[in-house]
């Protein structure tokens, strides 16, 4: 499943847009992490959803949990990925967009550090070494594992393990797998176990260090329990249990709060980024920059109105659930429908309305499983992984280390690679 990319013939200033990404993804690092520590600014934000929507709650009610106790862990480990789209503007000029950013098991770093040689090796195969020496090197599955391997250094047990929470039939392995390679290099060894594993074997001692099967554990690496259906009464337990430990959870329960859409919503009001991030005016507005229109749905004046304007044009707006994984989005008709049962409820509270981002559609040829190789209109999305560490409130490490194409045809609405609609690409810059 992959894409040779081609650029459209009015061209995107891609260079120019990669390179803003690149550049405001530090500051998308630090602003998670300020969030992430702000206990107040989530329990603010997230009051009214938390009400309506059960999965939100539970998490929350988890963090409470810890915060109640005492945080045990020390060092704090952020493996973000910041997805955006290209605004076509009126000029014909295109700006960069934020989709939404992913605080929890942010995936495809593994197989993106090999599309590459894929589209490198395509190309030689065709005598074309000139393009082929235009496609970027990427490489964010040994940048993820620098990331988790400073926390584990910094955890200071020279025997403990980096424990990855999978799921138990796991269809995204291989691009598991690359990051495992990557610290199995650096001699730390990683252990794949379920959230039912965690709650059999499991266990913390007296200074809440996390053992599994006996094993001491630095490092928590969650590639699961990011969707409802990821979660049985005994894996909630599974979760709390890991979340009281010290070790280094990637993210802990804050972190995941910080990545839903509300916050996102949220962060986009005025003066919002200036109380986390105080005497930053440059970080905020490289932030800012990159924000599409947010709206809140919470009961009131300001919900109403958004409503009235999502209603009134429905072709502008997206209708964001607390949810991630893809395929929860809705649009058009089906946004329309939900809109109409909502205005009314409360239950509209766990949703947010979201401007929709309209990109210049260009040519290309998709390479998927039963389907004919043709020429379609497609659209991408462009995704940057970033890392941070934090010892105390000390940053010790924050770097963006590479990036993620997907393209797609202009037919699908919503869906990623997994939903079996885009596919894998590389930015093709000219």
């Amino acid at each position: 499943m992959f894409a040779e990319t081609c650029v459209n013939e009015n061209g995107c200033h891609l260079s120019a847009l990669l390179e803003q990404a690149y550049a405001v993804q530090m500051d998308f690092n630090m602003l998670v992490d300020a969030v992430s520590q702000d206990a107040a600014f989530l329990e603010q934000t997230l009051s009214s959803t938390i009400k309506r929507d059960n999965f939100t709650a539970r998490l929350f009610d988890i963090h409470k949990q810890v915060l109640k106790e005492g945080i045990a862990q020390t060092v704090f480990l952020g493996l973000n990925r910041s997805d955006y789209m290209f605004q076509r503007n009126a000029d014909g000029s295109a700006a960069l967009k934020q989709i939404e950013i992913n605080t929890i098991s942010a995936s495809f770093g593994g197989l993106a550090s090999r599309t590459p040689a894929v589209h490198r090796h395509v190309l030689n195969v065709l005598s074309k070494t000139q393009e082929a020496a235009k496609i970027l090197s990427n490489n964010p599955s040994k940048g993820l594992a620098l990331g988790i391997t400073r926390a584990w250094e910094l955890y200071g047990s020279a025997n403990a393990l980096v424990l990855l929470i999978a799921q138990e039939k796991e269809r995204n392995i291989f691009d598991q797998r690359a990051i495992e390679n990557e610290l199995l290099a650096r001699n730390i060894h990683v252990i794949r176990r379920r959230f039912e594993d965690v709650s059999e074997k499991a266990s913390l001692d007296q200074d809440r260090r996390l053992f599994m099967d006996g094993q001491e554990v630095a490092v928590v690496y969650f590639r699961d329990g990011y969707m409802p259906s990821q979660y049985s009464p005994q894996n909630w337990e599974a979760r709390l249990l890991l979340e009281r430990s010290r070790a280094v959870k990637c993210p802990d329960i804050a972190t995941q709060l910080a990545g839903t859409k509300k916050v996102q919503q949220e962060l986009s009001r005025m003066g919002v980024l200036e109380m986390l991030l105080p005497g930053q005016p440059e970080t905020v507005a490289r932030l800012h920059a990159t924000f599409a229109g947010l709206y809140s749905l919470d009961m009131g004046e300001e919900g109403d109105q958004a409503i009235a304007e999502a209603l009134a044009a429905p072709s502008q707006f997206v209708l964001k659930p607390q949810r991630e994984g893809g395929g929860n989005n809705l649009y058009g008709e089906e946004m329309v429908q939900a809109l109409e049962r909502l205005k009314d409820s409360e239950e509209r509270a766990s949703y947010i309305l979201m401007e929709k981002i309209e990109p210049e559609p260009f040519g290309n040829c998709l390479l998927r499983p039963g389907s004919p190789v043709r020429v379609v209109q497609c659209i991408s999305e462009l995704g940057i992984f970033g890392v941070y560490v934090r010892q105390g409130k000390t940053l010790v490490m924050n770097k963006h280390v590479g990036h993620l194409l997907r393209t797609k045809a202009i037919e699908h609405a919503d869906g990623g690679v997994a939903a079996g609609v885009a596919v894998l690409d590389n930015p093709y810059p000219v």
